[in-house]
């Protein structure tokens, strides 16, 4: 067994729709598929003060409200916490794009035809929107 990789991710919500990243096609982990942004807990750091520091450096964007999401993703050899961020300040946009190549608002019915980094993220998107439609 590995190390345990603590990981925390948002999903941010806008008229009905969530926000997605595409992992760069190069990525060592989980290559050319759509994921949620955030990433590694640091350590001392909570799974929240991940998710504000993940989103400000990758999107640009300072969350100001969020909440846990319920949904449990079941990732080998990772703890996983997640939230929906219901408020935030500034406009989404790709500032690392060595590792998202693209940013897409998505409604649920399109996330059938996307290649997800986990199945649970249709899940993850729906109990987000239900929170905050």
């Amino acid at each position: 067994m590995g190390d345990l990789h603590r990981v925390a991710f948002g999903v941010l919500v806008r008229d009905g729709r969530a926000l997605l990243c595409h992992r760069h096609p190069e990525r060592r982990v989980y290559p050319d598929v759509w994921d949620l942004p955030g990433g590694h807990i640091e350590d001392g750091e909570s799974p929240e003060e991940t998710v504000r520091r993940e989103l400000l450096e990758e999107l640009g964007v300072r969350v100001t409200a969020m909440t846990r999401l319920e949904t449990a993703v079941d990732v080998p050899n990772a703890e996983t916490h997640a939230f929906v961020v219901t408020d935030w300040e500034g406009e989404v946009s790709n500032l690392a794009p060595d590792e998202h190549d693209e940013l897409r608002w998505v409604s649920p019915p399109s996330l059938g035809e996307m290649t997800l980094a986990v199945p649970e993220i249709e899940a993850l998107v729906a109990e987000a929107l239900a929170a905050r439609p």
